[in-house]
């Protein structure tokens, strides 16, 4: 009998021995799991840059911000910088001409209104241009447009796909605008380039700013 025991004992403590190092190897994996979320989402944070086009910009930390009034200040983070007009505008390198860049993205205050663009040179989209539009005018109408997530969503499928028509060339440029959010009046359109050295379209949102 003393023997049964003894084995029961020592077969009990290996079973807890079993479970505690389970216990102790699945705590390890998720801390890993967390840690590998974690770096994950640090470096998605650094990569999605709206205005970090080359991969050495995306490697620099996000520029110190100076004290500033300006409406659109939080756009510093993403790479803009702003013009003497008070403009904030993205520039890109031209990928086909050496020495020679262009303003990708630009975004401006117009009596009460933001007026924002993204810049095709000579009707092209440069790689990556696509989904950075849509993120550069989905931040401007998260910060500025009184809207909901599941009405976000909306308008960020519709430009989505107004974006995706434009690249395929089953949208021509035009003055018309498209409307894409009911209650604020906010207009997409593409454009031909009235003004300015590049020579190309643009595709432009227009919304109204809050009244205060």
């Amino acid at each position: 009998m003393n023997i049964i025991v003894h084995l029961f004992g020592a077969i009990v403590l290996q079973v807890s021995a079993l479970t505690a190092m389970s216990s102790m190897a699945m705590s390890d994996d998720q801390l890993l799991r967390v840690y590998t979320q974690e770096a994950a989402a640090s470096q998605q944070k650094i990569t999605q840059r709206i205005c970090s086009l080359d991969p050495i910009d995306n490697l620099l930390p996000p520029p110190q911000i100076k004290a500033s009034n300006s409406l659109l200040s939080y756009l510093a983070e993403q790479g803009f910088t702003q013009n003497k007009e008070g403009s904030w505008v993205c520039y890109a390198n031209d990928p086909k001409k050496e020495g020679r860049y262009f303003t990708l993205f630009k975004v401006k205050q117009v009596d009460g209104r933001l007026i924002a663009s993204s810049f095709l040179d000579e009707g092209s989209l440069i790689q990556g241009q696509e989904n950075r539009s849509l993120n550069f005018f989905m931040m401007l109408i998260e910060h500025h447009l009184n809207t909901s997530q599941e009405n976000r969503q909306g308008i960020r499928r519709y430009l989505e796909a107004f974006v995706s028509l434009v690249k395929q060339g089953k949208i021509k440029p035009t003055r018309r605008g498209f409307l894409f959010d009911q209650p604020n009046r906010a207009l997409v359109l593409y454009h031909t380039l009235s003004s300015g050295n590049l020579k190309g379209t643009g595709i432009t949102i227009n919304i109204s700013l809050p009244k205060s």
